[in-house]
């Protein structure tokens, strides 16, 4: 890992405990927070706001989301060390540092090329460690399956019955659910070998999930 100012890591303490302030509870998602450098997942125009609680815009008109939504995201994946995750929509990379940072080992997929090779090169280059793919997130990966979490940080109208079938007995995915502007926080949990349980958690806004593979600056 890189050498960080201590403003750096001043402004992340302060992020941290607005977070817990906002009711955020789980200490190993917090504590992963804290750990990882945000403002390199950022454009440098934005340095001075990647340690606020918003989202911001990123290459191929995405965005890195907002510290609280990846909080609540990670918390409600319920993951522990050696885990396996399925990310559908790498992005930054952001979210995927901060699953690495609690010992999880992580599947990344990402349809837009230009993305997947940034977050790939940016987090080989601090450390992370993860399987990268190019690739559509409706697919899945079912060859690296089952998985005990999967976690979508695109809004989808749905949820793809291939994602729901790649988790493990007992495994989580998390999703926003709903159509483009608001999505609703959704946590399918696998009960039985053809059985979810479903709960719902408040309000969210992401950029669409679409299918296939892009080569150009629009998803």
């Amino acid at each position: 890992m890189i050498e960080e100012s201590f403003e750096a890591k001043g402004r992340r303490q302060r992020l941290v405990s607005g977070l817990r302030e906002k009711g955020i509870a789980d200490e190993a998602v917090l504590e992963a927070i804290n750990r990882v450098p945000r403002h390199l997942f950022m454009d440098p125009a934005f340095l001075n706001h990647a340690y606020q609680d918003k989202a911001f815009p990123i290459s191929a008109g995405q965005t890195i989301s907002q510290p609280y939504t990846v909080a609540v995201q990670t918390s409600l994946l319920k993951v522990g060390k050696r885990d396996k995750v399925l990310e559908i929509g790498t992005g930054s990379g952001y979210q995927a540092a901060v699953l690495i940072e609690m010992g999880v080992k992580v599947y990344t997929i990402e349809r837009q090329r230009e993305l997947f090779q940034k977050s790939q090169t940016l987090l080989v280059s601090l450390g992370y460690r993860a399987h990268f793919f190019l690739g559509d997130g409706y697919e899945g990966k079912p060859q690296y399956g089952p998985y005990d979490g999967i976690i979508i940080t695109a809004a989808t109208s749905h949820v793809p019955q291939k994602l729901l079938e790649q988790l493990k007995p007992g495994g989580r995915l998390v999703a926003p659910v709903g159509d483009s502007g608001s999505q609703v926080m959704t946590l399918y949990t696998r009960t039985t070998e053809n059985d979810y349980e479903k709960t719902t958690h408040g309000h969210f806004a992401f950029v669409p999930m679409l299918p296939g593979i892009s080569n150009g600056n629009a998803k």
